[in-house]
């Protein structure tokens, strides 16, 4: 049953778009190189069945009627004065060699051993000649192509050069063709390597941009459409840069504003003793103040701080030896040291909140670092509660928490994970949960090399 079974109808297709060059320029030179070769095809077989073929049969025309001519002549003149006039002029005038075998009869070829039949000029020679006759190639290194007729006292055998019967103009329209073909190849290979050089240019600047990279080097260049493209992506990149320097100081002036009557709420606090109501007071003051600063740490982002080369992994060992030094037992294994372009700040408290968050809810945390492919790979495993899967893309949204209490005790604001993929995002990284090994939650944190 499995054998007879039909192939898909998208397999067909997608086998064919398989072969398909993947890279633009690829693509672009087989756009100009299949008409190309259809060309070529097509000319070639015009060229063939008119120029070629009409060639053919007038040069063998030519030699069959000079051949007829040397008969006609020499059953109208016999003697050996009219052989020996007819031999000198054949080769000086004709370029044929004529050979009489007097006595001779032309034998008759066995089977499976016939001679070159040269077909247009077996049918001219039939068009010119009542008398027998027969083709071979000549045994010599001449190169000649021998016909031999049967004369009623003697074999008459007529040696012809083949670039008498063949034209070398199709050597000439081969090379002139396959040279200009490959000149012309050679051509936009270079002009479309330049148009994609380009494009290149462009998405290597907007892959930087989207890893937070910036890219200053970056100029539109190429064709009309390219450099729209390239203008409509410095524009937005501007645009975006301007948003994110207006948003910063728009907070940071809110962060001012915010922090001045906490401020003061702490010393009246601090004023009124140790009384109940001030104790509650308190606390709330501080569940604002820790709510304010997770705020504005997700609003304000990485800010201003510049992307530099950074050493991920002292980066991590870092953050890890900061909860251990406060006695989390935490499992760091570290594969080898690797450097890529961050913002230091920015991914160290992307990870402490994710170590945070694992430390919270696990009494076992383990850490792994390492390289797969072209990418840093940091997962955070934990044997918590871990996070139901239908909740797993809510717990990426900002206040949200799977524990609905206001207890400080049992979580935080609902910030820590919104926080760390922005971050991992504006890298063009990203976060990624999973089931542990260990039972609980498993983060796994990726950010390109």
């Amino acid at each position: 049953m499995a054998e007879n079974a039909q192939p898909e109808p998208g397999h067909a297709r997608f086998s064919f778009k398989a072969l398909l060059p993947k890279s633009l320029l690829g693509r672009s030179l087989m756009i100009i190189l299949t008409p190309l070769i259809l060309l070529q095809l097509v000319t070639a077989t015009v060229f063939y069945d008119r120029h070629w073929g009409t060639i053919t049969r007038r040069l063998a025309a030519s030699v069959a009627g000079d051949a007829g001519v040397i008969v006609a002549y020499l059953r109208d003149h016999p003697g050996p004065a009219a052989r020996a006039w007819i031999v000198s002029e054949a080769r000086n005038r004709m370029q044929l060699d004529i050979v009489f075998a007097d006595g001779e009869i032309l034998r008759n070829l066995p089977s499976g051993d016939e001679e070159p039949s040269y077909g247009a000029l077996a049918e001219a020679l039939k068009e010119n000649l009542a008398q027998p006759f027969q083709l071979a190639e000549s045994d010599d290194e001449d190169n000649n192509v021998e016909i031999r007729i049967q004369l009623a006292d003697s074999v008459l055998t007529v040696s012809s050069p083949k670039k008498r019967l063949s034209s070398f103009t199709i050597y000439l329209f081969l090379i002139w063709m396959i040279g200009t073909s490959l000149l012309l190849f050679g051509i936009a290979t270079i002009f479309m390597n330049n148009q994609v050089r380009a494009v290149r240019r462009l998405a290597v600047a907007a892959d930087s941009f989207g890893k937070g990279r910036d890219a200053p080097w970056f100029k539109p260049e190429g064709a009309t459409e390219v450099r729209q493209a390239a203008q409509a992506f410095l524009v937005m990149r501007d645009r975006i840069k301007r948003q994110i320097d207006q948003r910063t100081e728009m907070l940071a002036g809110v962060s001012h504003d915010l922090r001045t009557p906490l401020t003061r709420m702490k010393l009246q606090l601090a004023m009124m003793g140790e009384d109940a109501a001030a104790a509650d007071l308190k606390e709330d003051v501080e569940e604002m103040e820790r709510m304010v600063e997770g705020y504005l740490a997700f609003a304000r982002g990485e800010g201003r701080e510049a992307m530099r080369p950074a050493n991920i992994s002292a980066l991590v060992e870092t953050v890890v030896g900061r909860f251990t030094r406060n006695g989390a037992p935490i499992d760091l294994h570290i594969e080898r040291g690797l450097s890529l372009p961050l913002r230091p700040q920015a991914v160290e408290r992307c990870i402490a909140n994710l170590v945070s968050n694992a430390v919270r809810y696990g009494k076992h945390v383990a850490v792994r670092v390492g390289q797969r492919a072209d990418a840093v790979e940091i997962l955070v495993d934990d044997d918590g509660p871990g996070v139901p899967a239908e909740k797993r893309a809510d717990v990426f949204r900002a206040f949200f928490r799977i524990d609905n209490s206001r207890n400080p005790e049992t979580g935080g604001i609902g910030l820590g994970l919104t926080i760390a993929r922005d971050v991992a995002r504006s890298h063009g990284g990203d976060i990624q949960l999973a089931d542990s090994p260990l039972g609980g939650l498993r983060v796994r944190l990726v950010l390109p090399l």
